[in-house]
């Protein structure tokens, strides 16, 4: 139960969550909390981070109702004692606003995620990776929402402060692609959603090679603890991106 015991079996935790083993996480992550609470008490902050680990791995599992609680207990106690505008605070509610959509609960998650984009653009400044992480995730729930015109000006600022701070080919800023490429899609502007999703698929081949296949679409990746949904567009994938990955 020392501290520097409780951080390894943290790093391990997420070390077995980053290969896959998620079941094994858990029981790290609810290890560790337990002893955290113990040692350091339930509102340290190295407890709080404890809660956000375990709350992601339940969610990797689809137990979204059980992250649910962790995140919005993580959330709730980091405001008492860090404040509203603290980085893992900002977290937290981004979290919690992504477990939220993941339960169809829309409109909460729209005023979470809407918090955290104001607070972030505050904080960090409107071209920090977090903040743009937050504008994508509030494109995110407004595109679930039917409010496609919003969500087309999230994606929009999304994409372009992540090619100019992270490069046109980065991993997140081709996430952001195909993510404005699922609004022109819903929008019934196939066309252009088609001529995104290839722009994708090219840029992959060129970076990663061709013994590389396209990575399937996930629900959601973290970044420095930020849940970043990615809206999947393969339903309409036409015959030309098979040519280009063949």
């Amino acid at each position: 139960e020392h501290p520097d015991t409780l951080a390894s079996v943290s790093n391990l935790g997420l070390v077995l969550e980053g290969q896959g083993k998620v079941e094994e996480a858990e029981a790290m992550h609810r290890r560790d909390l337990e002893g955290s609470e113990k040692v350091l008490g339930p509102e340290h902050p190295d407890t709080l981070t404890s809660l956000d680990n375990l709350g992601s791995v339940l969610k990797k599992q689809g137990r979204d109702e059980e992250a649910e609680a962790m995140h919005r207990r993580a959330l709730e106690e980091r405001e008492k004692v860090l404040g509203l505008e603290h980085p893992d605070t900002l977290a937290s509610a981004n979290n919690l606003g992504s477990g939220l959509e993941s339960r169809g609960k829309y409109g909460e998650a729209e005023a979470m995620h809407r918090r955290d984009l104001k607070a972030s653009e505050k904080v960090f400044g409107p071209k920090h990776p977090d903040t743009l992480a937050s504008a994508s995730n509030l494109g995110s729930v407004l595109l679930s929402q039917g409010k496609y015109e919003e969500a087309e000006v999230m994606h929009r600022q999304a994409l372009e402060g992540r090619e100019k701070v992270l490069g046109s080919e980065h991993p997140d800023t081709l996430a952001s692609v195909s993510n404005l490429g699922s609004v022109f899609w819903c929008q019934g502007k196939y066309k252009m959603a088609e001529e995104l999703e290839v722009q994708v698929m090219k840029t992959r081949k060129s970076v990663l090679g061709c013994e590389h296949p396209p990575r399937p679409q996930q629900g959601g990746h973290f970044i420095n603890g930020r849940m970043l949904p990615v809206t999947g567009t393969s339903t309409w994938l036409s015959t030309s991106l098979h040519n280009i990955i063949a």
